[in-house]
């Protein structure tokens, strides 16, 4: 029997609706959330995730400002945008569109950033306040994993969940998200050996690696739940990580792509924006 999909789309209609009610209580109190986005560059994929963005927040009612700075802007440039965004308090939760040109450093740009504006979750103090379990923005995609497994109905306690994948954006923190939740988890990556034989004891494989249609079908445990994180073009087609049609034969639920955890991600930033503007009435 084919593999039931789990929709991005759906649940992430449903989460804006929850969300929109919250700005209206929000704006009821006087306060408009606020999203500022720092864009460096003229990378295709960075500017269409941002214009997708800025059609979210007008969706949703919120406050956004873009900064469009040229590829060839100084660190000092940057880091004094992200300074104003933090200092402005119609600001509330701040993006810095990545990647960033290589003679800007990453981390410092991050670091930069005040952790109670940091909605992307990347910054150390919300880093490590999500791996000892404290308040923190969680980063958007693995919180949209999460989001995507609850919808599914997903005991995770007690389940195995393999990541393929150790990334500081998704493999690092939805590991520590399904931790969370109780379930066993093994981390894969480069030097993982004989990975099919770790990801046929699966019973929740989240794909995050980049590699286009890499998890085939017998890497797949029969009945397990598949979530792949993974978007590639591959010619005219954009495909996941995972083999979609042989592995939505062996699974009992998958995600596709596109339209499965990529919607999720934007939906799960305003979230986090929106929850930064009710930080700051509680």
């Amino acid at each position: 029997m084919p593999a039931t999909i789990i929709s991005g789309k759906e649940v992430a209609a449903r989460i804006r609706k929850e969300l929109a009610g919250k700005v209206e209580h929000l704006r009821a109190r006087g306060v408009v959330p606020g999203l500022g986005v720092i864009l460096v560059g003229d990378d295709p994929a960075s500017h269409s995730y941002v214009r997708s963005k800025e059609k979210a927040c007008r969706e949703l009612g919120l406050h956004s400002v873009v900064r469009r700075m040229p590829a060839d802007a100084s660190q000092a440039a940057v880091l004094a945008e992200v300074e104003g965004f933090n200092r402005d308090d119609a600001i509330h939760g701040i993006l810095v569109q990545l990647p960033l040109p290589d003679h800007i450093d990453e981390r410092e740009v991050i670091r930069a950033i005040h952790p109670h504006k940091d909605v992307d979750g990347f910054h150390p103090v919300n880093v490590g306040n999500l791996h000892i379990g404290e308040r923190c923005f969680v980063p958007c995609t693995p919180a949209g994993v999460i989001e995507l497994l609850d919808h599914a109905g997903v005991e995770l306690k007690g389940l195995h969940a393999v990541v393929v994948g150790r990334s500081n954006i998704v493999g690092k923190p939805v590991s520590m998200l399904l931790l969370a939740r109780h379930a066993t988890v093994t981390i894969c990556h480069s030097r993982t050996r004989d990975l099919p034989s770790v990801t046929r004891t699966a019973d929740v494989l989240v794909a995050a690696v980049g590699k286009p249609e890499m998890v085939r079908g017998d890497w797949v445990k029969p009945g397990a739940v598949v979530i792949d994180v993974g978007v590639n073009r591959v010619g005219d087609r954009l495909v996941g990580d995972v083999d979609f049609a042989a592995v939505s034969e062996v699974a009992a639920a998958i995600t596709p792509v596109p339209g499965g955890v990529g919607p999720m991600t934007i939906t799960m930033l305003i979230k986090n924006a929106i929850e930064a503007a009710e930080r700051t009435v509680e």
